[in-house]
Formats: structure tokens, C-alpha cells, sequence
């Protein structure tokens, strides 16, 4: 499975990891139900963190259609909650 982060490329994440993620896209979810920016920036934080952790990159020269996009960090509620609207997203950013 392929997740773009947004600004910072793609990494290749096997699907059962996806589990693992949950944690993570959980706290982002309750920064955006409270709308807390610092709490969304640090939830962003740590979701592309546990990305990159479980993940590896995918080259810049492999071309691979993102089967996630996450936003960058420095996104704001606003921006995070048009990114879920246009994905049709109501379960977060990495779908259980």
C-alpha cells in the first residue's frame, strides 16, 4: 500500500500495518472534533512519524499511485477538514 504524506513523498506501508496506524489517525480525529490546531499539528506529527517508521520510501524516480494522501503537518482545521470532505472521508485519514 502506497501513502502519499503531502510535501514529503510517498512511503510503501504493508496493508496489515495499516492496524497499527489506527492509534495515531485516532488522535488526529479527536483534534479535529475539538477543533484544536496545536493538538492537529502534533497529532499530523506523529501520524507521518509512525508512517515513516513503519513504512520505507518509495524512490522519487518510481511513479506509484497513492492508494492514502495525508496532509502535511502544517495544515490547518480548515485545510484537513476540506481534505476529508473531498475524499468523501468520514472515518479519518486512514480508514479502519
Amino acid at each position: 500500500m502506497i501513502i502519499r504524506i503531502l510535501g514529503e513523498g510517498q512511503w510503501s506501508v504493508e496493508p496489515e500495518q495499516l492496524d497499527d496506524l489506527q492509534s495515531s489517525d485516532a488522535k488526529v480525529e479527536l483534534a479535529m472534533q475539538q477543533r484544536d490546531q496545536e493538538a492537529l499539528t502534533e497529532a499530523l506529527e506523529g501520524l507521518v512519524a509512525h508512517i515513516k517508521e513503519l513504512g520505507s520510501a518509495v524512490p522519487d524516480d518510481v511513479l506509484a499511485d497513492s492508494d492514502l494522501i495525508i496532509p502535511d503537518v502544517g495544515s490547518t482545521i480548515e485545510d484537513v477538514a476540506e481534505f476529508l470532505e473531498s475524499v468523501g472521508s468520514d472515518e479519518g485519514l486512514i480508514p479502519s
